[in-house]
């Protein structure tokens, strides 16, 4: 299985290495927020975080989904083009556990990205924010939110990737992907968004092992 990944891995380093490149801009806009907002209140003037975080959370969404999307259908893209689990089943290794690496590396990707701003996030704020304008486990929830978004914009990918051609089914995904996003808006980062994300995603998991499972390779 490590084996699996491993391989995994190395065929979509270029995600990983753009996973840790976007993180880190993001990281570095956070600490320049965050030093934005020590500074003005020291000052004694207003912070406009709600302009700010507009500004940054659209093109981070758009790019996640982008790069998300993009990564499940590359995965089943070159699995039919290039034949892969059909090698792989050569070498006595189940379908099962080949679509588990599959997915074991799009999760680890999309936490190459989140993960470290999530801390960095966290941390800005015990430094900079006071405790009253901070709930207890709101980085947590936001955090939990995004991840499950991004990997149903995952899911959608492996899903539109696993036909023929190249470009279109990454457009597709993309599209299929964006209906998700105003859906943090509508809901927030509360339980009713978790609810329906992980219910999408279970039906997606079944619906691609099922597929993957009964297509001839």
């Amino acid at each position: 299985m490590f084996t699996l990944i491993k391989r995994e891995i190395r065929d979509h380093v270029a995600y990983f290495i753009g996973a840790a490149v976007l993180s880190a801009i993001f990281i570095i806009i956070s600490i320049s927020i965050a030093s934005q907002y020590e500074s003005l209140r020291k000052a004694g003037r207003n912070f406009r975080a709600p302009e700010i975080t507009l500004g940054i959370g659209i093109p981070t969404a758009v790019l996640v989904i982008i790069g998300i999307c993009g990564l499940g259908a590359a995965q089943m893209y070159l699995d039919r083009s290039r034949k892969i689990s059909a090698f792989l089943s050569t070498l006595a290794v189940s379908r099962s556990r080949i679509l588990l690496a599959r997915i074991v590396t799009g999760i680890l990707v999309i936490l190459t990205l989140l993960l470290p701003v999530a801390i960095t996030i966290a941390t800005l704020l015990r430094l900079y924010v006071p405790p009253v304008l901070v709930y207890p486990g709101m980085v947590f929830d936001i955090f939990i939110a995004v991840f499950l978004m991004a990997f149903a914009c995952y899911c959608i990918g492996l899903q539109t990737g696993w036909t023929s051609g190249k470009v279109t089914p990454t457009l597709g995904g993309i599209a299929l992907a964006c209906i998700f996003v105003p859906l943090i808006f509508v809901k927030g980062f509360g339980l009713q968004i978790v609810v329906i994300l992980v219910l999408f995603i279970i039906a997606s998991l079944i619906r691609i092992r099922h597929t993957f499972m009964t297509t001839s390779l």
